[in-house]
C-alpha cells in the first residue's frame, strides 16, 4: 500500500482542491481521507496530487524524424503514402525506430504523461516494433494500427476485412489518416469491424479547410459529415469545421481530439475549442506528429489555453484545458481513471506546488524537475 500525504489534492471530476491523504492499493485509489496512513508514505507537502497525464494523440514513429520538412506544405510533410515522414520510416530500421520510440515514451514519462494513443502506421510490424519498444517501459499505449492495403483503389471488401480483424487481434483499434487517402467504403468497412471486436475506430477530419471544401466537391459531405456517416468513434482534429458540423458531432456524443501545436507547426489554423465546449463536446488534447513536437503534454495545455485565449479573445478556464489533457480523455477512451477518486486506477503525479493557484500551477510552470513522484496503476514510477 501507498499513502500520498500533506499534497494539496485535486479530487473528483471538477479537480476540486482538498487536503486529504491518497491510500492505493494494489492498482486502485481506495480511501481519500485525512485520518488514514497504510503503508509506505509519500510526504507531498508543498506539491499538488492530480492525476497522470494522457496524450490523446501521437504519431511515436516520428521520433526518427524530428524537425524534418519544417515550412513544406503539409500534404508534402505528413500525406500518405509517399510523404516526407513516410519515406523516413520506411528507410528506418526496425532498431533504431525502436530506440527513437523507447526515448520518447521515456520523455513522456519525465513530463507527466503515463498513457498515449498512438496512430501506428507500419501495418503489423509497425504494431510489433511499437509493443517491443514498450515492453520494459511502464506506460500505457493504446495503439491504433492501420494496414498499407486500406490506401488502395478498388480494394477487395473481403479481404479488407480479414486484415482488419488480423489487426484487431494485436492492437486496440483501427485509425486511418483521412478521406483524402482511402475510399468511403473502407472506411464503413472498418468502423464495422470495430464495432463487431468493441474497438475504437478513429480518423483525421477536418485540419484544414482545404480538405473540407475538396470532399464537399466531390462528395457534397463535409469530413466530418462523411466521418459522422460511416461511424467513427474518434475525430481527431477538428480545427476547421464547416456547415453543421460542431452541431452533427455534439448531438451524437463523438469526441475530438485537438492538437493546438500541431496545427501551429502547421500553419493550418487554431482549433475551434471554446465553441466545441459551448456545444458539450468531449475535446481533449493531444501533441501528434514527434515529428513536429515534443510530446509534452504540459506543453500542449499551456499553448491550448494561451492560443485559445488570444484567438477568441475571452477567458478559458485552465480547469477545462487540463481536463482535456486527463478526465476527458479517460471517458473518451473508456479508461477508469482521469480523475482522484476512491475505485479509479492510481494514475497520479505529484508535482512541485509554483503558485496559489493549483491548475494554473501545473499548466504554466511545471518542467520535468518539478514531479515529485509518478504513479502508474499504483506502481511508483519514480520518485524524487
Amino acid at each position: 500500500m501507498i499513502t500520498i500525504k500533506n499534497a494539496r489534492v485535486l479530487c473528483g471530476d471538477n479537480m476540486e482542491v482538498q487536503r486529504t491523504n491518497i491510500i492505493i492499493d494494489e492498482n486502485e485509489i481506495v480511501e481519500l481521507s485525512d485520518r488514514v496512513e497504510k503503508g509506505k508514505i509519500i510526504d507531498g507537502n508543498g506539491c499538488v496530487a492530480s492525476p497522470s497525464l494522457i496524450n490523446s494523440h501521437v504519431h511515436i514513429g516520428d521520433s526518427v524524424a524530428k524537425d524534418v520538412g519544417d515550412g513544406e506544405p503539409i500534404d508534402k510533410i505528413v500525406k500518405p503514402p509517399n510523404g516526407i515522414k513516410h519515406r523516413i520510416l520506411s528507410e528506418t530500421s526496425p532498431e533504431y525506430m525502436i530506440k527513437a520510440m523507447r526515448s520518447s515514451m521515456e520523455y513522456m514519462l519525465k513530463t507527466g504523461t503515463t498513457t498515449f494513443v498512438d496512430f501506428r502506421e507500419g501495418g503489423f510490424e509497425g504494431i510489433n516494433i511499437l509493443k517491443e519498444a514498450s515492453e520494459t517501459i511502464p506506460i500505457r499505449e493504446i495503439i491504433l494500427g492501420r494496414h498499407d492495403s486500406f490506401f488502395e483503389e478498388n480494394p477487395i471488401i473481403s479481404e479488407l476485412e480479414k486484415t482488419a480483424e488480423k489487426l484487431l487481434n494485436i492492437c486496440d483499434g483501427i485509425a486511418l489518416s483521412g478521406f483524402g487517402e482511402i475510399e468511403d467504403d473502407v472506411a464503413s468497412t472498418i468502423t464495422r469491424v470495430c464495432r463487431k471486436h468493441s474497438k475504437p475506430s478513429s480518423i483525421h477530419v477536418a485540419e484544414y479547410e482545404d480538405l473540407q471544401t475538396e470532399s464537399l466537391k466531390i462528395k457534397g459531405k463535409t469530413e466530418v459529415e462523411r466521418a459522422l456517416i460511416e461511424g467513427f468513434d474518434l475525430l481527431i482534429h477538428v480545427t476547421a469545421p464547416l456547415k453543421d458540423d460542431l452541431k452533427l458531432i455534439s448531438e451524437m456524443g463523438i469526441p475530438v481530439v485537438s492538437c493546438p501545436r500541431s496545427n501551429g507547426s502547421l500553419g493550418v489554423g487554431i482549433p475551434p475549442i471554446i465553441d466545441m465546449i459551448d456545444r458539450g463536446i468531449n475535446v481533449c488534447l493531444g501533441t501528434d506528429n514527434i515529428m513536429l513536437n515534443s510530446p509534452n503534454m504540459f506543453k500542449e495545455m499551456e499553448y491550448a489555453l494561451k492560443v485559445t485565449r488570444g484567438y477568441y479573445k475571452t477567458y478559458l478556464s485552465p480547469l477545462e484545458v487540463f481536463k482535456m489533457a486527463t478526465l476527458n480523455p479517460a471517458m473518451a477512451l473508456g479508461l477508469n481513471l482521469g480523475s482522484i477518486e476512491e475505485g479509479k486506477i492510481a494514475d497520479i503525479m505529484l508535482v512541485n506546488g509554483m503558485s496559489g493557484d493549483p491548475i494554473l500551477s501545473l499548466i504554466n510552470r511545471t518542467e520535468p524537475e518539478n514531479i515529485k513522484a509518478l504513479i502508474k496503476e499504483g506502481n511508483i514510477v519514480f520518485e524524487r
